[in-house]
């Protein structure tokens, strides 16, 4: 199939040519959604009910995240995504995972729990689920596949995928957000991006980086009271704080950690 042949040769181009589709219809969505499902939602308070996180919020996310895995199931790259690493782990990447669970650990500590109902917890923690799957399968799942199917190195697989990584988020540009607030939320997921793939790389899956991701969005959404937000609910102001560090820990020791990041997935014929 031509549609087949196309994705199969990878390359930088097409990750960000999928990348690019992704956000057009992933802001399509948004804007539907926002005028039908979710309309009126946005005059209450995000946190106070369940509502507004499951319909607002995760419902044009896991759509997305339903669409990309129709996606990879076209192309037949289901095993090549979920399957094992082309490319093992080395012993030091497994800091990034240290990294990343330290702070939603003090996350959860912090939170001030007496704020929320179990209704709204649950479904905080569904919108986690629904960004970690979605947000991996993109950017390391399908990304990830298309800049090794381009046979490039491993390290410019890790840099090109967190730099599209970080470029996602600027969209929130779009909500109205402040531009120094979009370009710090660019330069710490693209950090955040790279600390995922070293993980997906020494765990040997997709599926831990997905969880990771999965627990941190919603620990952050929780622990401040908002999304990208801060409101009465948030908790230890102390811990949060501590937890914030690592916003910029990532993408400095992320730099870093690249000039180690080596090996190739081999061309066919040849060795790794």
């Amino acid at each position: 199939m031509s549609w087949q042949r196309f994705w199969d040769r990878g390359g930088w181009w097409r990750a960000v040519l999928v990348v690019v589709v992704y956000l057009a219809v992933y802001e399509g969505l948004g804007w539907v959604n926002a005028h039908t499902l979710a309309r009126g939602t946005g005059s209450r308070e995000l946190l106070a009910t369940p509502g507004p996180v499951v319909i607002g919020v995760a419902l044009p996310i896991l759509v997305m995240g339903l669409l990309t895995w129709v996606f990879v199931r076209s192309l037949g790259w289901g095993r090549e995504v979920f399957g094992r690493q082309p490319v093992p782990g080395r012993r030091w990447m497994w800091i990034a995972v240290a990294l990343l669970i330290i702070p939603i650990v003090v996350r959860v500590v912090a939170t001030n729990w007496s704020a929320y109902s179990v209704e709204v917890v649950l479904a905080v923690l569904f919108l986690g689920l629904c960004v970690g799957f979605t947000e991996e399968l993109i950017a390391r799942g399908v990304a990830v596949t298309l800049l090794r199917r381009g046979h490039h190195t491993e390290r410019t697989v890790a840099l090109l995928s967190a730099v599209l990584f970080g470029l996602m988020h600027a969209v929130n540009g779009i909500g109205g957000a402040a531009p120094l607030a979009v370009a710090l939320t660019v330069f710490y997921t693209f950090g955040v991006g790279i600390m995922l793939y070293l993980s997906m790389r020494v765990t040997g899956s997709i599926v831990p980086a997905m969880l990771l991701h999965a627990a941190t969005d919603p620990t952050t959404i929780l622990a401040t009271g908002g999304v990208d937000a801060t409101s009465a609910t948030s908790g230890d102001a102390g811990l949060i704080g501590f937890a914030g560090i690592f916003s910029f820990l990532y993408p400095v020791l992320g730099l870093v950690a690249l000039f180690f990041v080596t090996g190739r997935v081999s061309r066919p014929g040849e060795h790794q």
